[in-house]
């Protein structure tokens, strides 16, 4: 030990040896289960690191448990009911089928289950300890889990989102994508207040399993932020399928009457009366009840946030506490199960495998399981023009009837959309509108994060006949 004057300076090198060699109960405490924390605590655990996760629900978190898995499943169900009237174009005999609700969502919910079981297994495999309950911080090394305080050397916050409820009076009588997979019996006349992605999906879903769907949105056009091409096309193949769009228009109030629940409307609407209204109006960053400012983790307070808000981190999801991460929708950065799986392994790679990454939140495909349905990757026609200006921008585009309604009669339409940028062309967006558009797009993900050009398309050869195609051939 060095000794000067005082001796204070081998007392500080004495504190720090002495908290190097604290010893705590884990290297890694994982708050959440869902699918950033869940690949997080396997990818650290595979390094060594001695690891823990908390969970006060069912393990898989909002995409295995009310998300992605039971939302799609729910969109195949919903697409039977066009299959039948398709069929008959073909030569098939007319039905008349029958849907029960009841069986499909016991159905979903045993799927549910069972895949969260798995994910359970997989972190005994991967000897990931499981904690049930919520996980509170005491301080920044350790949390307390109803009576037991857990240390952990490092602490990564992965809780996820929870869907947000506008503030009118009557919002108790709504429900949100948390309850709509456990209602008991199917509501034949459905309000919908919102138009994101999880509005629109679900009102597609529900109009395809018979019910009579209104849709209220505070703009002209739903799914706001994606491309303009993409939003009307979608806007109009939802009215083909008879779903009651009321654009423009604010839900004032919901009150429970012997008929059902009626919804008061801005301007000169009339009042709905429906079985069941669903609040789609966005999600927040679950971060409600951690005690984040009991040890100083810093959280963007947006102006348009009721409670809480979006862990701040760095772009290795490291927070202003350095032992403390965050990495998934609590996050807010780009909210996608994917991506929170991405930030989650990168994290792990980085803290515990010591090879330093992170992930870029630049060119992420998405996709909306409407019907029709709609993906994209890269930038918008509007993004693109606003940073490059309209000189420097072409557009490439496609709208078609696919051969696969050729015989069935339906006025259903393909749009597929390229997006190139100045003399190299390079494509810097591609969006469509049409079946398959998800399965497609992914494909497309991979020249447009590679920087292909036009000629590059041009240059593949195209696969006949089908819809993708086109992005092969437009000219």
């Amino acid at each position: 030990m060095i000794w000067i004057a005082g001796g204070l300076f081998g007392a500080s090198l004495q504190m720090i040896a002495e908290y190097e060699v604290m010893s705590f109960d884990y290297d890694l405490l994982v708050i959440g289960a869902g699918s950033g924390g869940l690949a997080a605590s396997k990818r650290a655990a595979s390094y060594g690191a001695k690891v823990a996760i908390i969970e006060g629900d069912l393990v898989g978190g909002t995409c295995v448990i009310r998300g992605c898995v039971p939302k799609k499943l729910m969109v195949y169900a919903s697409a039977f009911s066009q299959l039948y009237d398709n069929a008959v174009g073909y030569g098939w005999e007319k039905v008349e089928p029958k849907f029960d609700w009841g069986k499909m969502i016991t159905a979903v919910d045993a799927e549910v289950r069972r895949l969260s079981q798995l994910h359970i297994g997989f972190l005994e495999k991967a000897g990931v300890e499981l904690i049930r309950g919520l996980g509170q911080f005491v301080d920044p090394h350790t949390v307390a889990v109803g009576d037991r305080k857990i240390s952990a050397d490092k602490i990564l916050i992965a809780v996820g989102g929870e869907a947000e409820r506008i503030n009118i009076p009557g919002i108790e009588y709504a429900i949100t994508s948390r309850e709509i997979f456990l209602l008991k019996e199917q509501p034949k006349r459905m309000a919908i207040i919102g138009g994101g992605y999880i509005a629109v999906e679900f009102a597609c879903i529900m109009r395809g399993l018979g019910s009579d769907v209104n849709l209220i949105i505070r703009r002209d056009l739903v799914l706001r932020g994606f491309d303009e091409d993409i939003r009307t096309a979608v806007q109009e193949g939802m009215v083909k399928k008879g779903i009651n769009i009321i654009p423009e228009t604010l839900v004032r109030g919901i009150e429970k009457t012997p008929e059902g629940l009626k919804l008061t409307l801005s301007g000169d609407g009339e009042p709905l009366l429906v079985d069941a209204v669903l609040c789609a109006t966005g999600r927040k960053p679950n971060v409600t009840g951690l005690e984040l400012e009991r040890v100083g983790v810093e959280v963007h307070k947006g102006a348009n946030r009721q409670v809480g808000g979006a862990i701040a981190v760095t772009v290795d999801s490291c927070t202003n506490v350095p032992n403390i991460y965050a990495v998934g929708d609590c996050t807010d950065r780009v909210n996608l199960t994917p991506v929170a799986i991405a930030e989650g392994r990168a994290f792990a790679d980085t803290v515990f495998g010591h090879q330093p990454r992170y992930i870029s939140h630049h060119n992420v495909p998405s996709a909306v399981f409407t019907q029709p349905e709609a993906a994209s990757v890269g930038m918008t026609e509007g993004e693109a023009r606003a940073k490059y200006g309209d000189a420097n921008i072409k557009i490439y585009r496609a709208r078609f009837r696919p051969m696969f309604y050729s015989l069935t009669g339906a006025d259903e339409k393909a749009m597929l959309k390229l997006i190139v940028l100045g003399e190299t062309e390079r494509v810097i967006g591609v969006h469509m509108v049409g079946k398959d558009a998800a399965e497609i797009i992914q494909g497309m993900a991979i020249p447009v994060v590679m920087g292909a050009t036009k000629k590059d398309f041009d240059a593949t050869t195209a696969i006949h006949p089908t819809v993708a195609e086109e992005f092969v051939t437009m000219r």
